[in-house]
This record gives structure tokens, C-alpha cells and sequence, in this order.
């Protein structure tokens, strides 16, 4: 996300000519729960919206999503999800290279994906963050594909 926000080598950052890439103030990170004193200052510095899992247990997904929507779709054209399956807990997801208890769940994952869905503003997306090799009998990658389902619209009924 450094290297997106123009942070970093300029090798780096201005790959296509340009940089940055993406403003702070069009970041909303969404469950926030283990971060280093530079991801701290980043933060504070940019002004970077962030819904910490305090946020999420004292609101509840469905109202940190309610706000992430009405926050960005003024603001963008489209919006880009890239969700780490190390933000959901890992005993639902076990196959991440950083799991750090106290994560989102596998319900409010599947919520925020729907109502996003329904929102119709995510324009890309990317999942990433799953380790096969640490999986258990595949229970990550299972997660990732419903949680793909319920953002492409996938229903129960």
C-alpha cells in the first residue's frame, strides 16, 4: 500500500510513470487489529480511515460497511477490495502467513461481502494472503472462494 500511496523507492513507486497511485484519504482499512509503530504513524500522518476490530465489536460489520460505502461512493469512480484472509480470524482461517487471533469472522466476512455486493461498488478485487502449505485440509482457500461467491452476488436463496 506504501509503494500505492507514492511511499518508497521511486522505482518502485512510479511503475506506469505515475505516482501516487491511490490518495489516503480513498483508504478505508477494515479490521485493523496488530500493527507496527511505522503502520501507527502512517496512519496518523495520511489521515487513513480505519475501523480497528474494536470499531467492528462495538458497531458491528454491518454499520462499519454502512459507513465504508456512504464514505467512498461520492468520493471514487469504482473501488478496489484487496482482502488479506489474514484479517479474518484463524480459526476460521488457518492458512495465513500472519494469523493474529481476534480477527473478523466468517460470518461478518460474508456480510461485509454481500452488502458490498449490493452496494455496486467494487470495481476490482484481489484475495490474497492464503499459504497453502499452513492450511488445514484447505478450510483458507474454501473461505476465499465463498467469500468471492458472496461478492460476485452468490446467494443461499
Amino acid at each position: 500500500m506504501a509503494a500505492s500511496l507514492g511511499l518508497g523507492h521511486p522505482m518502485l513507486t512510479n511503475i506506469g510513470g505515475y505516482a501516487p497511485k491511490v490518495k489516503a484519504e480513498n483508504i478505508v482499512i477494515i479490521g485493523a487489529r496488530a500493527l507496527d509503530d511505522g503502520e501507527k504513524e502512517l496512519i496518523r500522518k495520511t489521515g487513513m480511515k480505519v475501523y480497528t476490530m474494536h470499531e467492528i465489536d462495538r458497531l458491528g460489520m454491518g454499520k462499519v460497511i454502512e459507513e465504508t460505502i456512504a464514505y467512498l461512493k461520492d468520493k471514487t469512480d469504482g473501488v478496489h477490495l484487496s482482502l488479506d484472509l489474514d484479517g479474518l480470524d484463524p480459526n476460521d482461517a488457518p492458512g495465513v502467513g500472519t494469523p493474529v487471533i481476534g480477527g473478523i469472522s466468517y460470518r461478518e466476512s460474508h456480510l461485509a461481502m454481500e452488502m458490498l455486493e449490493e452496494a455496486r461498488i467494487i470495481t476490482s478485487a484481489e484475495f490474497v494472503e492464503v499459504n497453502p502449505i499452513l492450511d488445514d485440509k484447505n478450510k483458507t482457500a474454501t473461505i476465499a472462494v465463498g467469500l468471492m461467491g458472496s461478492l460476485f452476488g452468490e446467494k443461499l436463496l
